[in-house]
């Protein structure tokens, strides 16, 4: 048994485990809940898609992020979102590269009508009542990206990589309608006499056109009947007669049926029958003897009938004036172009995998071995091409090329100044603005591998081959002007010292001045002048004293006289302090009197600077002198000390007491760089300008010692103190061995034969990419190679071979005798011939070859006539007579009868068949005649003046002297046109203003 406090213990426990689990079931609900609703409350969101990378062409590769989101925006781990409709992280696309330029392009169509801008969809505008202004419109116009291959179109992205895309609409003005203008009616046409229903007209002219869509022209003719007809007694009606005349037929030959048991042909201008009647008459078809190719003469026909003026038709003969029309004639059945079977496809240009969109090509041909005649269809299209793409993965990877440099050459000035003047030379060295150039070459790519295993330049190749542009083969550079040093003013001449204070000998030394460089030359010529002048000088010490004033005491009171400390140093040459054994004796004394002015004294003031002296030397006529002054402030008070007199007030004294002749040391420039057998040689390093060394070397240079206003002198004369060095070391620059590249390959030679016996050569080169520096290998002298092509064959010559006319075959006798009722073999006919194409040996060939050497196929047929009895017949013209030089002069040719023609009366009338023609010479003789206005007058370029301020449009501000110019026409004595240069060369003429 339990005690009660337990028992009430126990029942907590208990009843607090139940809530636990009821909340622990609780939250596992909820959780599976959720779990079910997972995929409802986050869904996936990707990104933009990035830039397309990998191959040019399809086979490029766009990727994007994608994330994992929940309903209410935050995102959330990957794993939370269903894998299932997981967006695509990547695709496919295309990438264009810079070489797609030549395979795509924007297509453009016409601007189509100006509409206005409230209707640029096309809707008609009603046409207002009145318009007074131009209205403004809209063009619009079709722009797409396509393929040139095959015309597809594709995505304009593809085309805005080479250029922006075209404008698809501007805009544009609508001029005002303006409609057709017609001048009034003229007066009505006169009735004629005589019986029958009679008919009068008017007409009018069109003065202006209708323009921008304005109303169409009105009739032009208005008739009417005649008032009060006369009735015509009946068969006394008067018409008018018209002969008219049908097109021709087309040409055939004759049908079985056309032809009856008696000879007579009964035609039909309707049949579209095939079958062909056969004749033995020679003179009806002639055959092309060429490759059973046959020339077919046919015949065709037209109608011929009157017409009466109320329209009814008539009889012949009331139409028949002195000729009547021909109704038929010899005509050539047409045939068509014969052309072979297409040869086989050629192999496909591309035969290797690049992984671009390019294609390549292939091709087949067929020859023509029938030209059209008679009309037919005339030859189609001869060569035929087509893309094609060679698959297979077992394919070479096609060869990459890309661009090559030389180095930079030297930069070149007189190439500008010679683009600015032609006739400008090289005198000397030139500065300033240059041109460098280099060559560009085009080179197969090579792994870096096997670049460095070759050790060769790669050869270059045709430049077609590299894609992208070209590096720039120029550019500007600058060429440094030399400038040479600026110095600073000489220094004032130093003491006399001895040439060599460590070992002074006898008693002759030297004064030196100096001056320093403020700024370095520049340039390969640029140039310093000497720093350092020397003159010999008497009783030369290298040690002085130098003493230093201290202030002044007075000796009694404040003011008056009194005395100041002197401190004393003994100095070497170089300003160094040394024992003052070593200076002169006595030494400077250690007191020196002075004196402090008092208030009553006399006030003058300091002493000015010394004045520039009167000469720069001196010499046996003059010494140099100098002044200083001072003036007097105040005068003495009383008790004072009075003023000094005025000579007190200014001092002189000798300068530029040194000799006129300078003595100083010249150089010459610095030698080339050179190897040093004394100095050891340094591994190769890096030198002060940047650039690789090898070793350490020397310059030198000529030292001589000048006398100014001499010249050179003997070099003892000049301080050996002051003697500038003859030898410095310099570093080497590394040996530069001229690179140039492997010969390219031999241009090929031709694989067709060649017309003519010319020499055809192939060529190859090199091109120079390292020129030779500081005594390296120097360049071949060869870089360009030519030799003549082996075996090429020369081209067979082919030409027409021409046989002789045929007769003159006429319309057959049976459609002759059918239509005209004639049996006469005469009038206008067809003559036929065969031609052959040959080679040189007489060889019979195809068409095609000499179609392809000449300029077309000699005529195979041509007309001709066969005269009829009553005919007229003569000889040919002779050639026309000599002209004289007179401008009167005619020139003549002249004809005669033949036959039985002498005799005929008709042939005797010389109007209607002249025996002679006349002509006048051509004449030497040319006037010329001004014709129309003048012109404005026109100012030559570089004399205008425009005036400053707005410019009128009409209102020409200009002015000068300027030109007017008029037409010239030119004739001969005879009044006759002729070229205007005959007269002037111009054909115009030109008046000064």
């Amino acid at each position: 048994m339990f005690p009660k406090s337990n028992l009430t213990v126990t029942c907590w426990v208990w009843s607090g485990m139940r809530n636990l689990f009821l909340l622990l079931s609780l939250l596992l609900s909820h959780a599976a809940h959720l779990e079910g609703k997972k995929d409802n409350q986050f869904i996936w969101k990707p990104g933009p898609w990035g830039r397309c990378t990998g191959d040019c062409g399809p086979g490029g590769v766009q990727s994007r992020a994608v994330w994992c989101f929940h309903v209410e925006g935050w995102t959330s781990h990957l794993s939370n979102c269903g894998e299932s409709n997981r967006p695509p992280k990547e695709r496919s696309c295309f990438r264009v590269c810079d070489w797609h330029s030549d395979l795509f392009q924007w297509e453009v169509s016409d601007w189509h009508h100006c509409v206005l801008v409230p209707y640029a969809h096309g809707e008609v505008k009603p046409r207002t009542a009145e318009c007074v202004t131009a209205q403004h419109g809209l063009q619009h116009r079709t722009v797409r990206c396509i393929q040139k291959l095959n015309r597809t179109m594709v995505a304009n992205e593809i085309c805005e990589h080479f250029a922006p895309q075209p404008p698809t609409e501007q805009a544009c003005l609508i001029p005002c309608p303006r409609d057709c203008v017609v001048s009034e009616f003229l007066p009505w046409s006169n009735c004629s006499e005589g019986c029958g229903k009679k008919l009068q007209h008017r007409t009018r002219a069109v003065i202006a056109p209708p323009l921008f869509g304005g109303l169409q022209c009105p009739n032009l003719t208005e008739s009417r009947a005649c008032e009060a007809p006369t009735s015509c007694p009946l068969g006394e009606e008067e018409y008018t007669f018209s002969l008219k005349v049908g097109p021709w037929s087309k040409c055939r030959l004759p049908h079985l049926k056309e032809i009856n048991p008696s000879g007579r042909t009964v035609l039909d201008f309707n049949s579209d029958s095939n079958e062909r009647a056969t004749f033995k008459h020679q003179s009806y078809k002639a055959h092309h003897h060429s490759k059973s190719w046959a020339i077919e003469i046919g015949y065709q026909t037209r109608q011929v009938w009157c017409t009466r003026s109320d329209g009814q038709n008539a009889m012949l003969s009331l139409c028949m004036q002195d000729s009547f029309p021909l109704t038929v004639q010899s005509c050539i059945m047409p045939k068509d172009c014969e052309t072979s079977e297409w040869s086989s496809w050629s192999p496909c240009s591309k035969t290797c995998h690049s992984g671009s969109l390019l294609p390549g090509f292939r091709s087949r041909s067929r020859n023509v071995k029938h030209i059209a005649i008679g009309g037919g269809k005339e030859c189609p299209e001869l060569l035929e091409k087509e893309a094609c793409i060679v698959e297979g993965e077992l394919l070479q990877q096609c060869p990459r090329y890309s661009w090559r440099t030389s180095e930079w050459k030297e930069c070149q000035v007189s190439l500008l100044l010679e683009q600015q003047d032609p006739h400008w030379h090289v005198t000397g060295p030139v500065c300033g603005g240059g041109i460098q150039t280099r060559e560009v070459y085009c080179t197969q790519s090579v792994p870096a591998a096997a670049a460095l295993r070759a050790k060769e330049v790669s050869r270059p190749v045709e430049k077609t081959l590299c894609v992208g542009p070209a590096p720039l083969p120029s550019q500007l550079c600058n060429n440094p002007c030399s400038t040479d040093c600026i110095v600073s003013s000489w220094s004032a001449w130093g003491l006399c010292i001895h040439e060599n204070c460590h070992d002074p000998q006898g008693k002759k030394g030297f004064r030196t001045r100096q001056r320093h460089v403020l700024m370095e030359s520049t340039g390969p010529a640029g140039h310093c002048p000497h720093l350092v002048e020397s003159v010999p000088c008497e009783d030369p010490t290298c040690y002085r004293w130098l003493a230093s004033e201290g202030i002044c005491f007075p000796d009694h009171g404040k003011c008056g006289l009194g005395h100041r400390i002197l401190k004393a140093v003994c100095q070497n040459d170089h300003g160094e302090e040394v024992s003052g054994s070593l200076c002169p004796v006595p030494p400077p004394p250690e007191r020196k009197a002075c004196e402090i002015p008092c208030r009553m004294d006399c006030v003058v003031s300091e002493w000015t600077e010394w004045s520039s002296c009167s000469q720069s030397c001196s010499n046996k006529n003059s010494d140099g002198k100098q002044t200083r002054s001072r003036t007097i402030l105040a005068l003495a008070g009383e008790g004072g000390k009075p003023c000094p007199p005025s000579q007190a007030l200014q001092e002189h004294r000798l300068c530029n007491d040194h000799s006129c002749m300078q003595l100083y040391w010249e150089t010459s420039p610095w030698g080339p760089c050179s190897e040093d057998t004394l100095v050891t040689a340094l591994n190769a390093t890096i030198g002060w300008n940047g650039e690789a060394t090898c070793g350490v070397g020397i310059q030198t240079r000529r030292v001589f010692c000048v006398k100014s206003h001499v010249g050179q002198v003997m070099t003892k004369r000049c301080p050996d103190s002051t003697r500038p060095e003859t030898v410095r070391p310099c570093f080497l620059p590394c040996k530069k061995d001229c690179i140039v590249t492997a010969f390219s390959e031999w241009t090929p030679c031709p694989r067709m034969c060649q017309a003519g016996n010319a020499t055809i050569k192939q060529s190859r080169y090199r091109i120079i990419i390292q020129e030779a520096a500081n005594g390296g290998q120097e360049c071949p002298d060869t870089l360009y190679e030519e030799r003549e092509c082996e075996d090429v064959s020369l081209c067979p010559i082919y030409r027409w071979k021409l046989q002789k006319w045929s007769p003159c075959i006429l319309v057959p006798e049976s459609v002759r005798q059918g239509i005209m009722g004639s049996s006469e073999a005469c009038g206008k006919g067809l003559q036929t011939r065969a031609v052959s194409c040959v080679s040189d040996d007489n060889q019979s060939a195809e068409m095609m070859e000499c179609l392809k050497q000449t300029n077309g196929m000699p005529p195979l047929v041509q007309e001709c006539t066969v005269p009829c009895r009553e005919d007229c017949t003569f000889t040919a013209w002779s050639k026309f007579t000599a002209c004289s030089t007179n401008c009167e002069a005619t020139k003549s040719r002249r004809r005669q009868l033949t036959g039985k023609s002498r005799k005929k009366e008709k042939c005797q009338d010389a109007d209607l068949y002249p025996l002679v023609e006349t002509e006048l010479c051509p004449c030497d003789e040319f006037i010329s005649q001004p014709y129309g206005n003048w012109s404005d007058c026109i100012l030559p370029e570089g004399r205008r003046e425009p005036q400053r301020g707005l410019r009128v449009q009409g209102d020409r501000k200009e002015c000068g002297e300027g030109m007017r110019f008029q037409a010239v026409a030119c004739s001969d004595k005879n009044g006759r046109p002729v070229d205007p240069s005959f007269c002037s060369s111009s054909g115009k003429e030109m008046d000064e203003e």
